[in-house]
């Protein structure tokens, strides 16, 4: 059977607090706050290990956002040439 760490592993999701909610609203000003805050903490952070793991951390919620609207923006640069 296997833990809660592996299920984590293949579900990149996390469980909603409520079953009747489909989705989950993440604003963009909430994720521009949090990447404010890990920005200021990786940059106080000694260790690189640890300012990896932020690192990621702050890529995978800038993704959370901003992921599709960086994809869609190349093809409309491509059109406009």
């Amino acid at each position: 059977m296997p833990t809660d760490a592996q299920q984590f592993e293949e579900d990149n999701t996390l469980p909603m607090e409520r079953a009747d909610e489909e989705y989950e609203v993440i604003t963009s000003e909430e994720v521009d706050r949090v990447l404010d805050g890990l920005e200021s903490l990786i940059s106080s952070t000694e260790s690189e290990n640890i300012r990896l793991f932020l690192e990621e951390a702050a890529n995978g919620i800038y993704s959370l956002v901003y992921s599709d609207e960086e994809e869609a923006e190349p093809d409309n640069q491509e059109e406009a040439a």
